[in-house]
C-alpha cells in the first residue's frame, strides 16, 4: 500500500502558515508524507524554510513574488493567487501520480476554497483546515447574534467582515464563497483549531458538516512540553532587529512583564499609540512592546494562543475575528478583560491601566482570571497529550 501523501495548501501569511505546519507535524508523526504548498512571496521572507523528513516544501509563483504592496489591487492579487495556485497544485498532483506517489488528500486553509475544485477534478478527497476557533466558523452575514452555547453577541463582538462598517467587501465575498463550496460538498469535512472541552457546543452546532476539533495547533512549548519537530516545523516571516530582549526578559520576575502587540496589519492612530504609551508608563510595570517595521505586512496576533500558554490577556481587538475572540475569552472562558473605547473610538490611558491592574493584580477579579487561565491551560495540555490524541483521531478520521 502506497504511503499516504497529503497536500497542505495555505495562504502566505504567518498566522496561516504556522498552524498549518503544526498540523503537518501530526501528519508526519503518523507516517504521512506531506507536501506543503504556499507562494514564493512567503518562502522569500521566511527566516528559515521548514525542513523535516517526510515534508516537501513547494512554493509557487502567484505573480507577486515580492509580496503584495500598498496600492496593489487586492482583487487582482487574489484572482492570480487562485489561478496560479490551482495550476500549481494540479500539476503537482499529475507529476506525483506519474512518479508512483499519488496524492491521497488535500487539506487547505482559509481563503483557499478553490482547492476543492482541484480535488474534485482529480477525484481526491479534501478537507478545510479552519485555523480559528469553531465559533468564528459561524461567519454568515444573515445569521442572528444568538448562537448555541454563547452569550448574546453585540456588533462589537461580531467578526468585522460581517458588520456595517466593513470596508473589506472582497474578504466577505471570500468567506461566503467558502461557505457555498462547503454546502455543495456531499461530505464536507472541517478540521478546526480547537478542542472539545473548549468549544463542545460550537463543534456540534453545524449539523450538515463533519467538524472535528484538532487543536490547539501551537508548538508543544506552549503547553510546557517538548517535541523535536517543533524546531523544524515553525517559521517567521519577520525578523527581529535584536535578540537582547530575551536576556532582559529572563532578568524580570515571573509573570511580571506586560507584552504588547497588535500584529503586523492593524494600524493604530497616533492618539491611540500615545494613550497606550502613557498607560504603560503609568502602570509602573515592565513591558515589552513589539512595534512592526513600517514596511512589514503580515498577520494578526492570535489571542487564543495566550489561552493555551496560560497567560492572562487584556483584549484590544482591532478587526477580523478578534472581537469574537475577545468576547469568548472574557465572557465564556474568563481569562481576560476587554478594553472599552470612548465615544471617539479611543481607548484612554486610565482604562488601559485599570484593565492591566485587573488581570495582573491580586484582587478578586485578578485571582479569578488567574484561576481560569490555569484551568484552560490544563485542559489544553490534557487534550494535546503530547499530540498523541490528535494522531489517533487523524488515523480514525
Amino acid at each position: 500500500m502506497p504511503q499516504p501523501h497529503f497536500i497542505l495548501a495555505t495562504y502566505p501569511a504567518q498566522g496561516h502558515i504556522n498552524p498549518t505546519l503544526q498540523f503537518a507535524k501530526h501528519l508526519i508523526r503518523i507516517g504521512v508524507c506531506v507536501t506543503f504548498i504556499t507562494s514564493i512571496s512567503a518562502s522569500r521572507r521566511m527566516t528559515k524554510v521548514p525542513t523535516e523528513e517526510g515534508l516537501l516544501f513547494l512554493p509557487f509563483s502567484d505573480g507577486y513574488d515580492d509580496g503584495i504592496k500598498p496600492g496593489n489591487d487586492t482583487d487582482h492579487y487574489m484572482s492570480e493567487f487562485k489561478r496560479r495556485g490551482k495550476d500549481a497544485i494540479s500539476e503537482f498532483i499529475t507529476s506525483s501520480e506519474n512518479e508512483g506517489k499519488p496524492i491521497t488528500c488535500i487539506v487547505y486553509s482559509l481563503l483557499l476554497h478553490w482547492a476543492t475544485e482541484v480535488a474534485r477534478k482529480h477525484h481526491i478527497p479534501s478537507a478545510l483546515l479552519w485555523i480559528q476557533h469553531a465559533t468564528a466558523d459561524e461567519k454568515n452575514p444573515k445569521c442572528s447574534i444568538k448562537l448555541p452555547g454563547l452569550p448574546p453577541l453585540f456588533t462589537r463582538d461580531l467578526p468585522s467582515f460581517v458588520t456595517a462598517s466593513n470596508v473589506y467587501q472582497s474578504a466577505l465575498s471570500l468567506f461566503q464563497e467558502q461557505m457555498d463550496v462547503l454546502a455543495e460538498e456531499t461530505n464536507a469535512k472541517i478540521l478546526i483549531n480547537t478542542f472539545d472541552a473548549l468549544e463542545h457546543e460550537a463543534l456540534n452546532a453545524i449539523e450538515k458538516f463533519k467538524t472535528v476539533g484538532i487543536g490547539h495547533l501551537v508548538p508543544s512549548s506552549f503547553l510546557n512540553s517538548k517535541d523535536a519537530l517543533d524546531n523544524s516545523l515553525r517559521t517567521d516571516l519577520f525578523q527581529s532587529d535584536s535578540k537582547d530582549y530575551l536576556q532582559w526578559l529572563d532578568s524580570e520576575p515571573k509573570s511580571a512583564v506586560v507584552y504588547v502587540s497588535f500584529g503586523s496589519i492593524a494600524v493604530l492612530t497616533k492618539q491611540q499609540v500615545e494613550e497606550i504609551a502613557r498607560a504603560l508608563i503609568s502602570s509602573r510595570r515592565p513591558f515589552l512592546w513589539v512595534v512592526r517595521n513600517r514596511k512589514d505586512r503580515g498577520e494578526e496576533e492570535k489571542e487564543e494562543d495566550n489561552l493555551v500558554a496560560g497567560v492572562p490577556v487584556v483584549a484590544f481587538p482591532q478587526w477580523t475575528d478578534q472581537g469574537t475572540n475577545a468576547k469568548l475569552i472574557e465572557d465564556v472562558w474568563g481569562t481576560e478583560v476587554r478594553v472599552s473605547a470612548n465615544e471617539k473610538g479611543i481607548v484612554e490611558r486610565d482604562e488601559i491601566v485599570s484593565c492591566l491592574d485587573l488581570v495582573m493584580g491580586d484582587d478578586k477579579k485578578g485571582m479569578e482570571v488567574k484561576k481560569n487561565v490555569e484551568k484552560w491551560k490544563g485542559l489544553a495540555r490534557e487534550a494535546a497529550m503530547e499530540g498523541r490524541s490528535m494522531d489517533i483521531l487523524l488515523v480514525v478520521y
